[in-house]
């Protein structure tokens, strides 16, 4: 029973892994969009470079909680004293990262004639 959780645990883990690739990747697509037809059609401006940012921070964002989410999945069965070191750390850098993401986005949204 307990290596049929561990093999749920594991592709669940996978899939939330997988999905914040998806989302990372969909983010830097629509980002790249956003920057480059402007920029092609010679209507470029802060405000364009401002919202590519904003999506592309919205997207990594979100990316980070699934990859969080996919550590926490992995670590939650039998954890040794290594894996459950190395899930803090990342916990802990992951947090800051969205930490200052998430005060970054609305600073930028308080504020929508800067940046």
């Amino acid at each position: 029973m307990e290596d049929l959780f561990q093999n749920i645990a594991s592709h669940v883990a996978l899939a939330l892994e997988a999905i914040s690739i998806v989302v990372i990747a969909i983010g830097g697509v629509e980002a790249i969009y956003r920057v480059f037809w402007p920029l092609l059609h010679r209507q470029m401006t802060q405000g364009v470079r401002r919202t590519a940012w904003l999506s592309l921070a919205r997207w990594l964002v979100l990316g980070l909680e699934f990859m969080l989410a996919a550590d926490i999945v992995r670590t939650v069965i039998e954890p040794s004293w290594q894996e459950l070191g190395q899930l803090g750390a990342t916990a802990v850098i992951r947090t800051f990262l969205n930490f200052f993401l998430e005060r970054d986005l609305e600073a930028a949204e308080r504020s929508p004639g800067d940046a």
